[in-house]
């Protein structure tokens, strides 16, 4: 069997769409926990673009906004309706 001299395959980066060696970029894991690795998928990021992502946890914002898109709104309503989530999720519980 013969192997391609090339080892190190590109890949393409999702956010800007250049494509680049796999060595050179970046692993990323859409729900935010790229250690549990049983049973995923990682798409790869340019380092240029990974470098613009947010590296706070987002735990539950995945389902927030699959959730928030399950109905045709613009764009725009589902970002509100996201942060109004986002909102009354964080307010303070009332004492009984």
């Amino acid at each position: 069997m013969w192997f391609s001299r090339n080892r190190d395959p590109s890949v393409v980066c999702p956010a800007c769409g250049s494509e680049i060696p796999r060595s050179r970029a970046r692993e990323y894991d859409k729900y935010g926990d790229r250690w549990d690795r049983e049973d995923k998928r990682f798409e790869y990021l340019c380092k240029p673009c990974y470098g613009e992502l947010c590296h706070y946890p987002r735990d539950g914002l995945e389902d927030a906004l699959v959730e928030l898109e399950a109905d045709c709104h613009p764009w725009e309503t589902v970002v509100d309706r996201y942060l109004q989530a986002l909102e009354e999720r964080d307010e303070p519980l009332e004492e009984s």
